[in-house]
């Protein structure tokens, strides 16, 4: 059985998620370094309404992640290819041996400052359209990009308010839901944001990955820390190719996508476009079994 694992983004945070890892080996001392980096309690934060803040959810959901990656590599268990859904790259990278905890922990909350910081921009996921008919409106229109290519019938639409609006009302679909997102995440209005980063990923040294990482910005299996770093670099601005993700899953012959972290966003997603691929879900201690 070939196996993948797969790392959700800022969208699947749950208020109390931390408690079902929180027991795990190294877990209060992840949440307490990653508290120390931030300058508030990030446990506390898990519990209540501050999750969803960008600043919050982005290291909360590495920490919760992370300790399951370090679960089951403690099980003596891996995965074939790793992914990750935007934040969830990171947490990829991560668990292919890229770079450590403390690493991780530094870089997500940089990257959480810098999009957080980025505002004034709106995302809208859109669902059941004409995949021409959309492109062809986002093509005419100014100030807006297909961020994030979820599935066939699945995209999020990123850019100004105006250019967004202006695109949900023109396409013909069966929903189109603004997302509680505090800018234009995934698009070129993330250019300033994406060369802060880029200046922090400048000294960080990555290593060699011991599974290939599916990356966002190219979904292709790579192994070489300087192409995974380039990856990442241009992540910010450009758009989550997961629709092509989750198709090179089966072009490697994975029979089994694992999601780990809260809820089942990628699993509706993988059932939905790719009916012959198995999933399944880790997010809590319960999960891991014996």
């Amino acid at each position: 059985m070939a196996i993948a694992w797969v790392f959700p983004g800022q969208g699947s945070q749950k208020p109390g998620m931390a408690e079902g890892v929180i027991d795990l080996p190294g877990a209060r001392e992840r949440f307490d370094r990653a508290s120390e980096l931030l300058g508030r309690d990030l446990l506390a934060i898990c519990a209540g309404d501050e999750l969803n803040d960008t600043r919050n959810t982005q290291p909360a959901l590495f920490v919760v992640e992370s300790l399951l990656v370090d679960a089951l590599h403690g099980q003596g268990r891996s995965a074939r290819l790793v992914a990750g859904h935007s934040l969830g790259e990171l947490v990829a990278l991560y668990a292919a041996g890229v770079f450590d905890a403390e690493t991780g922990l530094q870089l997500m909350r940089r990257r959480s400052e810098l999009m957080a910081a980025a505002g004034g921009g709106a995302m809208t996921a859109v669902m059941g359209f004409d995949r021409d008919e959309l492109e062809q409106a986002v093509a005419a229109t100014e100030g807006v990009v297909i961020a994030n290519d979820n599935s066939a019938a699945q995209v999020v639409l990123s850019g100004t308010p105006e250019a967004v609006a202006s695109v949900t009302a023109t396409v013909r679909c069966k929903r189109a839901i603004p997302l509680a997102v505090s800018g234009a995440f995934h698009s070129p209005f993330m250019a300033a944001a994406a060369e802060a980063f880029a200046a922090e990923l400048e000294a960080v040294p990555f290593a060699d990955a011991r599974i290939p990482v599916l990356s966002n910005a190219d979904p292709r299996p790579e192994t070489d820390a300087t192409v995974l770093k380039d990856r990442l670099r241009r992540q910010m601005t450009l758009g989550v190719r997961w629709r092509e993700t989750m198709e090179r899953l089966q072009g490697e012959g994975i029979s089994t996508a694992v999601e780990i972290g809260p809820g089942n966003v990628l699993s509706g997603l993988i059932k939905r476009s790719c009916p012959g691929l198995g999933t399944a879900q880790i997010a809590t201690a319960a999960d891991l079994g014996q």
